[in-house]
């Protein structure tokens, strides 16, 4: 398992994570009975042919192929922490406007301990989901368990 995690943790920190402008694409599902964003975020990437999710990225698709996909909750803290390193990545790389799926995100998934965080510190991003990412982040209310 160490190998694993070891191999995981190169791709998330050095495979393309890159994203064209306006192509960024975020879900959230972790802590979440169901997985109804991620569904919307495939449906959107399906008609809008340049957006691309985190897991559609080199990046993704290696640590996917490595049998690490899965809810932050059930894949346990080493894995949490190699999708939040290629999460972090991936925000820091964007550009423009990022789409989000994320109605009803849970406090403690990805997107709200890192993603959003790193949206807002990332200056060459400037809206979410058409909207200034500041009023974005001032209106956005996560689920509380």
């Amino acid at each position: 398992m160490q190998e694993l995690l070891k191999k995981a943790l190169l791709i998330a920190e050095t495979y393309d994570v890159s994203t064209c402008k306006n192509c960024a694409v975020v879900y959230s599902i972790s802590y979440m009975p169901h997985e109804n964003n991620k569904l919307q975020a495939k449906e959107y990437i399906k008609n809008n042919n340049q957006a691309k999710m985190l897991d559609d990225t080199p990046c993704g698709q290696a640590l996917i192929e490595l049998g690490l996909e899965g809810k932050v909750n059930n894949v346990g803290k080493e894995i949490t922490k190699i999708w939040q390193i290629a999460s972090m990545r991936y925000i820091q790389s964007a550009i423009g406007n990022i789409t989000a799926f994320v109605k009803d995100a849970d406090e403690r998934s990805t997107f709200c301990q890192t993603e959003l965080s790193e949206i807002m510190q990332n200056h060459k991003i400037t809206q979410i989901n058409g909207i200034d990412k500041n009023i974005f982040y001032q209106n956005f209310h996560p689920k509380r368990y």
